[in-house]
């Protein structure tokens, strides 16, 4: 059973999102997007490359870096949801 989510927790999904469909070009609104479904791959069509883009405009947006090496990727880019939350516990800015 999922949790509730705060609003506060809902505007930086959002946030996320908007980053995403910019960064990216995708041809979608943010609110489109399934805050659960898997970002790489068959939901959104990501491929590797998007996923560098990715974390190179959240690096740039909220000051800390998402490493290409990092064990810990399959989980935080597993969603949307699941990357706003990683981005809250990590950002700087």
């Amino acid at each position: 059973m999922s949790m509730p989510s705060s609003s506060a927790d809902d505007a930086l999904i959002l946030e996320v999102a908007q980053l995403l469909v910019t960064a990216l070009n995708l041809e979608l609104a943010p609110e489109e997007i399934d805050r659960d479904a898997p970002l790489y791959g068959d939901e959104l069509g990501l491929d590797s490359i998007d996923i560098l883009e990715l974390a190179l405009a959240v690096s740039k947006k909220y000051g800390f870096q998402l490493r290409a090496d990092d064990e810990n990727n399959q989980a935080i880019y597993a969603s949307l949801r699941a990357l706003a939350r990683h981005i809250a516990e990590h950002r700087t800015v």
